[in-house]
C-alpha cells in the first residue's frame, strides 16, 4: 500500500467498487472473457464489510470517503488478491484517531490470522503504545512478539532493525 494514497493510491473520481477491483481484475473474467458483475460486486460488499467502511454503497465515489474510509478500501484492495505478506507504508498518515484506531484493529486481526505485515511507519512510537503487540525479526530464523509492559519503543525499534 503507497504512502501517497490520495495521488498514487486511489482513482478518487471512481467507485468504490472499482478501486477494490483494479488489483485484481484479472481474476474477475467469466468463460466468454466478460467481467462477471455479480462476483466484482460480493467482492467489493467483502471489502466495505470486512474492512468496516463507513459508506452508503459500493457505487460510492471513493474521493467523497474520509481518508481512513479510503485506507481501508486500499487495505481491501489489496487482501483480494491473497497475499502472505501485506506492506503497509505509512497506513494511518492523514487521518483522524478514530481512523487510526480501526486501522491498528485490522491490522492486528490480520496477524492473528497469520499474514505476514511489515509495516512501514513515522508514527511507529504511537503504533506501538497504542498497541504492545509488534513482531520484528530478532534473528533471521526467530521472531519476537513484544507484548511487555516493559518492551519500549526503542526496543522494538531495534529488533525491527536488526540485520538491516
Amino acid at each position: 500500500m503507497t504512502e501517497e494514497r490520495r495521488s498514487t493510491g486511489i482513482y478518487a473520481y471512481l467507485d468504490i467498487n472499482f478501486n477494490s477491483l483494479i488489483s485484481n481484475i484479472h481474476n474477475y473474467k467469466n468463460k466468454i472473457g466478460l467481467l462477471d458483475n455479480s462476483r466484482m460486486k460480493s467482492d467489493t460488499q467483502w471489502v466495505i464489510d470486512s474492512m468496516r467502511v463507513k459508506t452508503p454503497g459500493h457505487r460510492t465515489q471513493i474521493g467523497s470517503l474520509s481518508g481512513g474510509n479510503q485506507q481501508k478500501v486500499i487495505i481491501g484492495r489489496w487482501l483480494l488478491t491473497q497475499p502472505e505478506i501485506l506492506m503497509l507504508d505509512e497506513p494511518t498518515r492523514g487521518i483522524d484517531v478514530g481512523a487510526k484506531f480501526e486501522i491498528y484493529q485490522l491490522i492486528a486481526e490480520l496477524a492473528k490470522k497469520d499474514k505476514g505485515i511489515i509495516i512501514i511507519s513515522s508514527e511507529m512510537p504511537e503504533f506501538v503504545r497504542d498497541h504492545r503487540s509488534y513482531s520484528g525479526h530478532e534473528q533471521w530464523s526467530r521472531c519476537r512478539n513484544c507484548r511487555n509492559q516493559n518492551d519500549n519503543a526503542n526496543e522494538i525499534l531495534r529488533l525491527a532493525s536488526l540485520h538491516l
